[in-house]
C-alpha cells in the first residue's frame, strides 16, 4: 500500500485547505484511512478518519471545522479544513490500515496504523 499526501502549505488564520491522500489501496480490503498531524516537539495526534462503510470521526479540536471525505472513484481521501487557527500549524500525514469489518471505528493511536504518506506541511499565519 502506498500513500501520496498533498494540499499543504501557506495560509492566514480563518482560511482553508484541503488535503488529498491518494493511495493504492485494494478494493477487496477493508481499510481505516486516517489523518494525524505533528507540531515541532510535539507527539504526533489524531486528527481524523474514515471507515470503509463512509463512518467519520474527528477529533475534538478539529470538530465542526475539519471534514474527512473520500472518493472511491479516485482512490483518494481528504480532508477539508476550514477557519484554520495557527495552532493547527503542524506536518500532517495520511495513514491507514487494514481492518476486519467495514464498520470498524478507527483507533487514535497513531501506532495502530501500518501504511503512511510522506507528510505535507500546513502553516497557519496569525
Amino acid at each position: 500500500v502506498q500513500l501520496q499526501a498533498s494540499g499543504g502549505g501557506l495560509v492566514q488564520a480563518g482560511g482553508s485547505l484541503r488535503l488529498s491522500c491518494a493511495g493504492s489501496l485494494s478494493t477487496g480490503t477493508n481499510y481505516i484511512v486516517g489523518w494525524f498531524r505533528q507540531a515541532p516537539g510535539k507527539e504526533r495526534e489524531f486528527v481524523a478518519a474514515i471507515n470503509w462503510s463512509g463512518s467519520t470521526y474527528m477529533a475534538n479540536s478539529v470538530e465542526g471545522r475539519f471534514t474527512i471525505s473520500r472518493d472511491n472513484a479516485k482512490n483518494t481521501v481528504y480532508l477539508q479544513m476550514n477557519s484554520l487557527k495557527p495552532e493547527d500549524t503542524a506536518v500532517y500525514y495520511c495513514a491507514a490500515r487494514n481492518t476486519a469489518s467495514r464498520r470498524t471505528v478507527p483507533t487514535q493511536n497513531f501506532r495502530d496504523y501500518r501504511y503512511w504518506g510522506q507528510g505535507t506541511l500546513v502553516t497557519v499565519s496569525s
